[in-house]
């Protein structure tokens, strides 16, 4: 822990973001041993990731943007709130815009079927990249906010906070190479684009580090935007898929992963 902890915050953001995408490739190769998952597991999976992502979003991006902008004495929620609304709307209407630009300059590969199976399979690779960005801005932007000392922001925290995006990239993984072994990729191919809807996970997080230390004035803004871009992903990617198959478990899911994130952030 000691020798993490003495790191720059760029290596930090670094493993930190090559560990989440680890987790993705560990999702993905699933797809060299089974054609379908257990749905409980990955629906709970989902679920606990949602609720610590919802309780980090508040506990360690929008508290300490909120405190920052009151020590800053700018109007303690102006920047915070336009820096979550500006995060939402950009994963939101990013993924949106992705997705009629593919309908229309889309061209069909040959190891798919057929060109509906082909725009499928990579509107869902390129929407789990697309939301993986701002993942990996979150990571980088915790733990630069760690290194300057930012209140409510602990080195703890950002771990957490990376341990579960690396939880819900788990299922993520498997989301993308199962669907595309189904269409006829074979298992190599299928594995091989799964894991890759990560890789941005790491190139952002070093980003975020980058972004904080260029533009530590709007560092409110930033978390803010980063909190903001992360309910959005679970809003729109998590919770949707986590309770398809039972409610209930999703539910136990989110209210315990919101708990755990909760007391541990307070008590470290």
């Amino acid at each position: 822990m000691n020798w993490f902890q003495n790191l720059n915050p760029f290596f930090q953001s670094l493993i930190a973001g090559s560990f989440t995408w680890g987790i993705t490739a560990l999702g993905s190769a699933i797809v060299c041993f089974f054609k379908e998952v257990n749905k409980t597991i990955l629906n709970f999976m989902l679920g606990l990731s949602s609720g610590i992502m919802i309780s980090a979003s508040f506990w360690s991006l929008l508290l300490p943007a909120l405190n920052l902008a009151k020590q800053a004495k700018y109007t303690p929620w102006l920047l915070p709130s336009i820096g979550f609304l500006i995060g939402g709307f950009f994963v939101l209407y990013t993924d949106k815009f992705l997705h009629k630009i593919l309908e229309r300059k889309i061209s069909i590969n040959k190891r798919f079927s057929s060109f509906k199976s082909f725009k499928k399979s990579l509107l869902l690779i390129l929407a789990i990249t697309l939301h993986n960005i701002p993942e990996g801005m979150v990571i980088g932007v915790a733990f630069a906010s760690v290194s300057l000392g930012i209140q409510d922001v602990t080195l703890t925290s950002a771990m957490l906070l990376s341990l579960a995006i690396g939880i819900q990239n788990f299922p993520e993984g498997a989301a993308v190479s199962l669907p595309l072994r189904r269409e006829g990729l074979g298992r190599f191919d299928s594995f091989m684009f799964g894991q890759s809807s990560a890789i941005v996970e790491p190139i952002s997080a070093v980003i975020g580090v980058f972004l904080v230390s260029l533009m530590q004035s709007v560092l409110p803004f930033l978390l803010a935007f980063a909190a903001g871009a992360m309910i959005i992903v679970v809003a729109r990617e998590l919770l949707p898929e986590s309770i398809q198959e039972d409610k209930n478990l999703s539910t136990i899911g989110v209210i315990f992963g919101f708990t755990l994130m909760m007391v541990l952030d307070v008590l470290f």
